[in-house]
């Protein structure tokens, strides 16, 4: 929750602003001081004060008194809210909403561009020197895999995806200098992940691994893309990590992109050209 209260600091008004500044200074004292108090400190109107708690998605000063002590007492941040059983379809678009954003804006302050550089570096590369561009990812992080072979595909980077683990160690297999393979994961922990990243590093393949900070698959490979959220890898229906894994990949096949030169623009347009003719006037 505190940590969803600081990425969304420069879009709030200058009044919640000052509110905002108020719980983060404190959270146990703004949890307990009545909304005279609070408005007093902050140096707003007292409709300001319940006007920011509505701006971060809660209901009105007292459930966000509720969910602030929550997250002060168990000494981890809600920015993952979960959705209550009896919540309202409006309920549910906020929160589902804000708990991405938030994930996304932490993303954004918390990113290494120099890690992007030589990831996106690293497979231009490649593909200047027509070496194999491979994506890896099983279960959810699979299908961002395809989705990754596919924006590359656009590019005219020609890349393929496996989400099935034996073929990813035979691939890996036949793999060497030159060659570069980006593996996806939520967990950071899936075993065929890890054996596929050690066969394609030790024969020589440069290895960009997009996964949790701390895990064991963020060690294994050259080049680490931390995609870090309030997202336990144990939840049966990701959303937040499936979205934020689509957003590295987008930002670095941008950066890609920027970096094969004139001879893309053209293409990219001769390609929109052609699909004219797929749909309807």
């Amino acid at each position: 929750m505190l940590d969803r209260i600081k990425a969304s600091l420069p879009s709030l008004a200058p009044a919640e602003q000052r509110v905002a500044r108020l719980v983060l200074a404190d959270p146990r004292a703004f949890s307990s001081l009545p909304v005279a108090e609070l408005a007093a400190r902050a140096g707003v109107s007292k409709p300001t004060v319940v006007r920011f708690c509505r701006s971060m998605g809660y209901d009105g000063l007292s459930d966000f008194k509720l969910k602030l002590v929550g997250s002060v007492s168990e000494g981890v941040p809600f920015v993952h809210r979960s959705v209550d059983a009896d919540d309202k379809t409006a309920d549910v678009l906020v929160k589902v909403v804000d708990n991405t954003v938030a994930a996304f804006l932490k993303y954004r302050n918390d990113a290494s561009s120099a890690a992007i550089e030589r990831a996106a570096m690293a497979i231009a590369a490649t593909y200047k020197t027509g070496r194999r561009i491979e994506f890896y990812g099983v279960g959810n992080s699979g299908i961002v895999a395809q989705d990754a072979q596919h924006k590359f595909f656009r590019l005219g980077v020609t890349a393929i995806a496996y989400s099935d683990g034996h073929m990813q160690v035979m691939s890996a297999s036949m793999l060497g200098p030159g060659d570069c393979v980006v593996v996806i994961s939520n967990s950071g922990r899936t075993r065929d992940l890890m054996d596929a990243t050690d066969i394609a590093r030790r024969n020589g393949a440069t290895t960009i691994i997009v996964t949790a900070s701390g895990s064991p698959l963020a060690a294994a490979g050259h080049i680490h893309l931390a995609a870090d959220h309030p997202e336990g890898y144990d939840r049966y229906s990701p959303m937040v990590s499936r979205l934020l894994h689509l957003l590295v990949i987008d930002v670095l096949a941008t950066c890609v992109a920027l970096r094969l030169g004139s001879a893309l623009p053209p293409r990219l347009k001769e390609i929109k050209q052609n699909l004219r003719s797929k749909r309807y006037a």
